[in-house]
């Protein structure tokens, strides 16, 4: 089923502040909350497409891309090495709780006491850049990449304890992952939730580091990551694969690597969003009298048939010859501008040969060159 419009689904506009899309969100979030709604497959398939939705209009940079690209600028990505994927619950408890005072809760208590459990870590995020050609934009491609980031320590299996037995409950919080502060106000005791800064909201406290990553739960490695680009992108485009990042301190949320794609400059062709755009030099006996040439395109050259009285600044079309649209809604097209030399240096017979044909009537513009002279320059100026 297509995804709807990231704002339709906060109920905002285009325009709408971050204040306003996280406003609309938290109410969204609360309607469709699975504490309220239990058992309620509909619901909670709502509360996930709203934080979705919030996960991207509440970034600047995703905002931008949305904007730009739509769903398709986040499309294709699985663990398995795509672009983007639906968010999972543990992803929106650890990533957006603080909107609601400190973590999601009961709604049947209040948010004073959580139904959810602990707070979850999340790893950071990683940045990588891709450079392509336009044979591998044209086509789309699997690129193989190696990337130094933290993962989960294999020796304590990330829970950065020496042995199950060298764990034990934080005695800040009493294992709950979270600490209560009560403020006096001019309208009585406020009571609010944070998490416990002991434990960093896992409940549990290490008496006995892991050796490996003394207790941390991640150490450094290599990893190769399989990035399947689709066709169809294009400089500054980026995409992000979620759970490729940093993993996360002692068993949290690994964070997300994010693909920024570079495009390699063609040497003859130039790029005109989907279509492509060669310029083609001519000469003054190619123009006028009709030739057969080759010009390139990203498959190899092709032969192009120039009529005889061919002008400058006219443009060839080749039909489906350009790049794909990243949403798949059809190919461009090669372009070829038409330019015509003029030498700058004569031999005497030459000059001769042209001062005769300089009193030919055949090579005075007449007044439909004008006017189509003038209708281009007109264009520019418009």
């Amino acid at each position: 089923m297509a995804k709807r419009d990231y704002y339709e689904v906060l109920e905002v506009g285009k325009n709408a502040s971050v204040e306003e899309i996280k406003k609309a969100y938290r109410k969204k979030a609360i309607q469709y909350h699975p504490d309220k709604n239990p058992g309620d497959k509909a619901a909670e398939e709502k509360f996930k497409e709203a934080a979705e939705a919030y996960d991207v209009l509440s970034n600047e940079q995703k905002r931008q891309r949305y904007d730009r690209f739509g769903h398709a600028g986040f499309e294709g990505a699985s663990q398995g090495g795509g672009f983007s994927g639906g968010m999972s619950m543990d992803d929106i408890f650890a990533q957006f709780g603080d909107l609601f005072g400190g973590h999601f809760s009961s709604f049947t208590g209040g948010f004073g006491s959580s139904s959810r459990g602990h707070a979850v870590q999340r790893g950071s995020d990683l940045r990588v850049k891709v450079r392509l050609n336009l044979k591998e934009i044209a086509t789309g491609v699997e690129k193989k990449i190696k990337v130094r980031k933290y993962v989960s320590c294999s020796k304590c299996h990330g829970s950065g304890a020496e042995n199950d037995k060298a764990v034990a409950t934080c005695q800040t919080c009493k294992g709950s992952g979270y600490v209560i502060h009560v403020t006096n106000t001019f309208l009585g005791q406020m009571q609010t939730q944070s998490i416990c800064h002991a434990c960093q909201g896992s409940g549990k406290t290490i008496t006995k580091k892991c050796p490996a990553c003394s207790g941390e739960g991640v150490i450094q490695a290599e990893e190769v990551i399989t990035l399947n680009i689709p066709a169809g992108v294009g400089e500054g485009m980026q995409f992000s694969m979620r759970g490729k990042g940093n993993a996360a301190r002692r068993g949290g949320i690994p964070g997300d690597l994010l693909v920024l794609i570079e495009e390699e400059k063609h040497p003859e062709l130039l790029r005109d969003e989907n279509d492509l755009v060669y310029n083609l030099l001519l000469t003054i006996p190619q123009a006028t009298l009709g030739d057969s040439v080759e010009v390139p395109t990203i498959n190899g050259r092709v032969k192009v048939k120039i009529e005889p009285g061919t002008q400058p600044g006219k443009i060839l079309r080749l039909r489906n010859q350009g790049l794909p649209s990243v949403n798949s809604y059809g190919t461009g097209d090669l372009l070829v501008n038409v330019n015509v030399y003029i030498p700058e240096k004569l031999s005497s017979s030459e000059k001769e040969k042209m001062k005769a044909m300089a009193v030919s009537e055949n090579f005075k513009p007449n007044q439909s060159a004008k006017e189509r002279i003038f209708s281009k320059f007109n264009d520019l100026l418009t």
